[in-house]
């Protein structure tokens, strides 16, 4: 018999500003667990029923010093019989957990799984800096693997004639989407408010913890201006394309998903979000490491006998304008279709916690437009691309 592993329920933090904002000073496992615990609760599961816990997070290495994913079971509520693994593909992290719940409920009999992922770039990136030292061999090699993201993004731009116009227009549009769909509190089925301290400086730049509850995605700008955004100057000088405002922003939160077999959803009475496909992923150069949706996107629509056409909602994240649009014109997807909500750009892109917070995103969205199918694709450090199929029940 033929198992269908199926979204139940998706929850997730809002997303705050590193370095700046409410998560500042929050631990992983802290925003991970709570992120865990309302998906569960949304779910009306017993958490003794979640059988693992699988968390994408692209910088796992000094996260913790332990598997990041077993203290978010924990801190979520789960018991110590529950599992917890880590996974990191960097971007798509949280995209590569939930498809690896999915194969487990599909084909190790697996009732009931909770995916997600994390980001706590404010704590976490600067220990990475001061930490990363590459490898000589694969520097003579591939060079190009340990090239910074945002020279990849010029690289493409100028490589594929993708103008710092279209560019600054496709960021000012993620702008006022994002806008609008918190004017219509679009967010309020996906986003639980949570209480924690932020790390503030007083007048004497003494360091002190303040309370505070980020409520909703914090980092996009309503306010912001189509020729405000033609007057910001390149991040690396003259001739280059990348600015602060066509660039996705560092951002903390996280985002998590309930993954279940559909027969045994359907005894409980529970109804579904939608189901888990498929995935792909697929290698590119990596010094155009943002164009990897290009070779994800056809693989997986080919294996289920779909077109570009078929999709009716598109979630790609928005790691830099010049690489979404690319991928948007050589795949011809209509752009009305694509972060319809606005995306990275505007809201902010936790590397781990992307790929989860897209997929809940499309689903919730994708149903409130009664649409079939919707992917959640991303570009990913160092060359690759990655591509998750749903269908969407109304």
């Amino acid at each position: 018999m033929s198992r269908v592993p199926v979204i139940i329920s998706t929850a997730r933090t809002g997303l705050a500003k590193s370095f700046r904002g409410g998560f500042n000073a929050t631990h992983g496992a802290t925003l991970g667990g709570f992120a865990v615990k309302n998906a569960v609760e949304r779910a009306k599961i017993d958490p003794k029923e979640v059988e693992d816990v699988i968390f994408g997070c692209g910088l796992p290495e000094n996260a913790t010093g332990y598997n990041i994913a077993r203290q978010i079971a924990v801190a979520g509520g789960c018991p110590v019989s529950t599992g917890g693994v880590t996974v990191s593909r960097f971007c798509a992290s949280g995209l590569q957990a939930i498809a690896d719940a999915a194969l487990r409920v599909k084909a190790n009999n697996e009732n009931i799984l909770v995916a997600g992922g994390v980001e706590s770039i404010s704590i976490v990136q600067p220990i990475m800096a001061k930490n990363t030292v590459p490898d000589k061999g694969l520097l003579k090699v591939a060079p190009a693997i340990w090239m910074s993201m945002i020279e990849t993004a010029d690289i493409v731009a100028h490589r594929y004639k993708i103008t710092r116009e279209r560019q600054d227009d496709f960021a000012f549009e993620s702008q006022m989407r994002t806008a609008r769909a918190q004017e219509k509190n679009l967010f309020a089925d996906e986003i639980v408010p949570m209480q924690t301290q932020m790390q503030t400086r007083d007048e004497a730049m003494k360091v002190k913890l303040v309370d505070y509850t980020v409520t909703k995605d914090e980092c996009n700008r309503a306010d912001t201006k189509r020729d405000g955004l033609s007057k910001l100057k390149p991040v690396r000088g003259e001739g280059y394309y990348i600015t602060a405002g066509n660039a996705s922003q560092f951002s903390d939160g996280a985002s998590a998903v309930v993954v279940m077999e559909q027969k045994d959803a359907e005894r409980r009475g529970l109804k579904p979000l939608g189901a888990f496909l498929g995935f792909s992923s697929a290698g590119c150069n990596p010094d155009e490491m943002g164009i990897g949706p290009v070779f994800a996107i056809p693989k997986l629509l080919q294996r289920h006998g779909l077109k570009v056409d078929d999709i009716g909602i598109w979630e790609l994240n928005e790691a830099f304008a010049s690489q979404s649009v690319y991928c948007m014109d050589k795949l011809n997807i209509d752009p009305a279709r694509v972060n319809v909500n606005g995306g990275a750009i505007s809201v902010g892109h936790p590397y781990g916690m992307s790929g989860a917070r897209i997929a809940g995103h499309l689903l919730l969205e994708g149903r409130r437009r009664k649409v079939k199918y919707g992917v959640a694709t991303m570009c990913v450090a160092q060359g690759q691309g990655c591509a998750g199929l749903f269908e969407i029940f109304s």
